[in-house]
């Protein structure tokens, strides 16, 4: 069988047999008839896929195949790596996507017989849809003198050259002719056939669109040191900002985030370039499939070697390199493209604004992701005052940090417009969304951001200029701006927010802090004599671990990347998961609700009760899981007692640097369940009590810098 060259890993036998990696490990050590590794390294060894199936099924652990699983298993473990696979299957899932009768007849045979008629089989979508790209994508496609375009124009509605044809449907050829030049020989996509066979299975159950999403998503979160992506909140929003278009343009497309939020109809055109011919054959398959616009996508660096030089776009979207020297300063110092200023080495990221500038047509709008420091370096002021000085920049809009990689700055979002006859621009919108930020890494509030970019962005549109918001927006005269250096960060000429009545917040503020008080009268005894401390019966968190009555587990330090992970600081601080993990064969520890997670560095005696809010995500490192049996174990009463001094000071341990708790040491009482539950009440009451006092803690900090703000800027009176 084919598929015998492709390679699976401890964890994903694991993920196809639906158990844990130790139970893989079990079956390596028991049945001598295991299949035996293939590759990998000693302490991560891989086995042969087909190999790996057929012992499933014979041992009765595989009766029914998570096809999802078995597909990007094939994908990730290809011989000619996961990009290519990546590409075929996208190559694959197109042709079912628009020709099904064509793949259907192809299909309808062994595997050598698919492998020797997919070229030209491919060659009857790839070359209409994707023009001379068909044969990066695919080996041995071109354009057979047997299949029918219907359309050989190369060109733009506006007249302009580039690589690629329309999109016009064809019709449809069952007669596949074999395109191996020499039969004897095994065809190249002889490799990929199980892997096309079984995408084309998992496009039957979800859709050609959203398989191949998914084997991309996969593919991202496995390796993502790889890629720059731009969120999909963020495409959207600069995709709104840009405005209808007939003719969109991405000159460093990336995956496609970008283009693939336009809004397309058949008559559109998309345009794509990357300087990574594998990510600019991604983008055109993934145009091709969630679009029946017209898509162009070529390889190579756009500033280098622009691929649609002739081309002029209503519409330019870009999320551009950062922090590029080597851009090509040297040897394009006498471009056409910098009218407005030729680009210092160090402004990389201003040449990609001339570039997309100049692909503009007359009035056409460009909307770039740029880093903050672009907005205010002195080696580029000159060509931001000419920018200005002519119309051609309309906005400059501050993200919230963590919108977009890197996540630790407050990206930028320019909005540029190529001036028309009558540049008049005298005012430019200047905004600052900073208060959307999210907490933690939890990313942006990205409806709020959405909604008040978009408002002021259409009142400022529609008049020309914008009454202040303060501290979020305002438009400034372009005579303001055009000093010595020529700053346009948002923050440096927003009004500060308005401060709101003084005495208003302070009567909400300690009127929320009088209902937090009163809880201390339900929550504490009253004055009284101390009652002596009771001797109750004890055991340990290990022993009620060996006797089943909780199942006791360790955070990890990989898993699906794209988990969401409770951190320690997460659960001292008791907040919503925040962390990450890397990709890795370790499978992922998550949560359920009624578990209780303990912190093991820190001595500090604090336990968490797993909620159905933060249910799912995976146990981060240096955090231990306890997981009770409800008919045993009260999951407040153990978490309660866990936390108390005493307890966590005799089962801690002191190493040079820091304290590690022992959760086994840990103790608790022998209680019967109906008293478990009554100390569990409490220890719930009290948790919520800890949770009010936070809040007022937050409330009163965030009074306390509206005084001093309101004192300092003359909105509140001393007195």
């Amino acid at each position: 069988m084919q598929d015998q060259a492709t390679e699976v890993t401890a964890a994903g036998i694991a993920r196809l047999a639906g158990v844990g990696r130790a139970a893989v490990s079990n079956w390596r050590r028991r049945h001598a008839d295991f299949p035996k590794p293939v590759g990998g390294t000693e302490t991560s060894p891989s086995f042969a896929l087909a190999e790996v199936e057929g012992w499933l099924r014979k041992q009765g652990k595989l009766a029914e195949v998570p096809l999802r699983e078995r597909v990007w298993q094939q994908l990730a473990g290809h011989p000619e790596g996961p990009l290519t696979a990546l590409v075929h299957a996208g190559c694959a899932l197109l042709l079912i996507h628009e020709r099904s009768t064509v793949w259907l007849a192809a299909s309808a045979g062994s595997d050598e017989r698919l492998a020797r008629l997919l070229p030209g089989a491919l060659a009857q979508v790839l070359t209409p849809r994707l023009g001379e790209l068909a044969g990066v994508l695919m080996p041995g496609v071109g354009a057979p003198d047997d299949v029918n375009t219907s359309d050989d124009s190369q060109t733009t509605d506006r007249g302009s050259t580039a690589p690629g044809v329309n999109t016009a449907p064809t019709t449809p050829d069952v007669n596949l002719p074999d395109s191996s030049d020499t039969p004897d020989a095994p065809p190249p996509l002889l490799s990929s056939v199980p892997l096309l066979r079984g995408a084309a299975e998992l496009a039957a159950e979800v859709g050609a669109r959203q398989a191949f999403e998914f084997l991309l998503g996969r593919h991202l979160d496995a390796n993502p040191r790889q890629y720059t992506l731009t969120p999909a909140e963020l495409a959207a929003l600069m995709a709104d900002l840009a405005g209808p278009a007939r003719t969109a343009l991405d000159p460093a497309c990336g995956t496609g985030a970008l283009l693939r939020a336009v809004d397309t109809r058949p008559e559109q055109w998309l345009h794509a370039q990357d300087s990574a011919p594998d990510l600019a054959a991604l983008t055109a398959l993934r145009l091709a499939l969630h679009s029946r616009a017209g898509v162009r996508a070529a390889a190579g660096d756009a500033l280098r070697a622009d691929a649609f030089p002739e081309l002029r776009a209503d519409v330019v979207l870009c999320h551009p390199p950062f922090n590029e020297r080597n851009w090509g300063h040297d040897e394009l110092a006498y471009d056409p493209r910098w009218e407005y200023g030729f680009p210092a080495r160090t402004e990389s990221e201003l040449a990609w604004v001339q570039h997309a500038l100049a692909r503009l047509t007359d009035g056409g709008t460009a909307v770039l992701l740029m880093p903050p420091a672009a907005a205010s370096r002195r080696s580029g002021r000159r060509i931001r005052a000419d920018l200005l000085r002519r119309g051609a920049l309309r906005a400059v809009l501050a993200l919230p940090v963590g919108a977009a990689p890197p996540y630790n700055i407050p990206l930028h979002v320019w909005v540029l417009r190529r001036p028309e006859r009558n540049p008049a621009a005298p005012e430019v919108l200047l905004m600052d969304t900073g208060r959307y930020a999210g907490e933690g890494r939890a990313g942006p509030d990205w409806a709020a951001v959405r909604e008040a970019v978009l408002d002021a962005w259409r009142a400022f549109t529609r008049a020309g200029r914008l009454a202040e918001r303060p501290g979020l927006a305002r438009s400034v005269p372009v005579i303001e701006l055009l000093d010595d250096d020529v700053d346009l960060a948002p923050a440096r000429h927003l009004p500060p927010p308005a401060v709101a009545d003084g005495a208003e917040q302070l009567a909400a503020v300690r009127e929320r802090l009088g209902e937090t008080l009163r809880l201390t009268t339900d929550l504490t005894p009253p004055a009284a004599d101390p009652a002596p401390p009771v001797r109750w019966p004890l055991t340990t968190i290990g022993e009620l671990a060996r006797a089943g009555a909780l199942v006791m587990r360790t955070g990890g330090n990989g898993g699906h990347a794209r988990l969401p992970v409770l951190t320690d600081t997460d659960v001292l601080t008791a907040t919503a998961p925040s962390g990450t993990l890397p990709e890795s064969d370790e499978e992922a520890v998550l949560t359920e609700p009624g578990d209780v997670v303990v912190p093991v560095l820190g001595g500090g005696s604090v336990a968490r009760v797993i909620e159905e809010a933060t249910a799912g995500a995976a146990l981060g490192r240096n955090l231990v899981l306890l997981r009770p049996d409800p008919t045993a174990l009260d999951p407040w009463f153990l978490a309660g007692f866990l936390r108390g001094t005493a307890n966590n000071r005799q089962a801690s341990s002191y190493a040079s640097t820091a304290t590690r708790l022992d959760v086994r040491r840990l103790q608790l009482p022998r209680l019967p369940l109906a008293q478990q539950r009554r100390y569990g009440a409490r220890f719930h009451a009290l948790d919520e009590f800890e949770r009010a006092l936070r809040h007022a803690s937050r409330l009163g900090d965030h009074l306390v810098r509206g005084m001093y703000d309101g004192l300092t800027d003359g909105t509140v009176a001393p007195d």
